[in-house]
This record gives structure tokens, C-alpha cells and sequence, in this order.
């Protein structure tokens, strides 16, 4: 699967446009994670544990939007987007969403 942020695809065509898909998780932190995290934050700079959470919730979301797309016969993503909201306290959404397309290699000028 093809995923790209940009609006076309260079060296490719689209033959056919599917429509949107996307793929949303939802994640909140654990009390150790919390704790950790809240620890880290007094020293300042990185805080790590957040950083893995939201990584990891961007895959996953990224992961279910391939699938997605996967499902409805695309080969390719295009204008491929990230999205996250904190629903409450500790607890964030991240939503992953693009353009579901079939693509064929580009045989040049015609």
C-alpha cells in the first residue's frame, strides 16, 4: 500500500478514485505511565512516555486505515492526514484519514 500526504502520486495515474477511509484508535494512559510520565515532566525535555503513547497510537491508527483501504480495493492513499483529540482527561483520540485510490504506473506522455 501506497500512502502519501501529497495530492497525486508522481510516476503514477489514478485509474480510480474509492473515497475516504480512515482508521481511529482510541488511548489513555496508564496510572504507571501517568505517574512516569508526570516524573519526567519536572525534569523538563522529552517525555518519553508520552512520546511512545502517541507514536503508538499513530501506527495503529495508520495501520487501520491501510486495512480500510485494503478492504475496499485500493492499492494507494492519497492526502493522507492525522488527527487527535483529547476526549477527556488521559484519554486521546487519533484519527488517520486519505483518499482511497487505485493507481497503475504512469507510462508517460501519451
Amino acid at each position: 500500500m501506497i500512502v502519501v500526504t501529497t495530492n497525486d502520486l508522481p510516476g503514477y495515474r489514478v485509474v480510480r478514485v474509492i473515497g475516504m477511509v480512515r482508521g481511529i484508535t482510541v488511548r489513555s494512559r496508564s496510572i504507571v505511565g501517568s505517574i512516569g510520565g508526570a516524573l519526567q515532566s519536572l525534569v523538563g525535555g522529552n517525555i518519553t512516555l508520552f512520546t511512545s503513547l502517541a507514536e503508538t497510537a499513530r501506527q495503529e491508527a495508520l495501520d487501520l486505515m491501510i486495512r480500510h483501504a485494503e478492504e475496499q480495493g485500493a492499492n494507494a492513499i492519497i492526502a493522507m492526514r492525522y488527527d487527535g483529540n483529547e476526549i477527556t482527561d488521559g484519554i486521546t483520540e487519533m484519527l488517520a484519514y486519505g483518499t482511497a485510490v487505485v493507481v497503475e504506473p504512469d507510462s508517460g506522455p501519451r
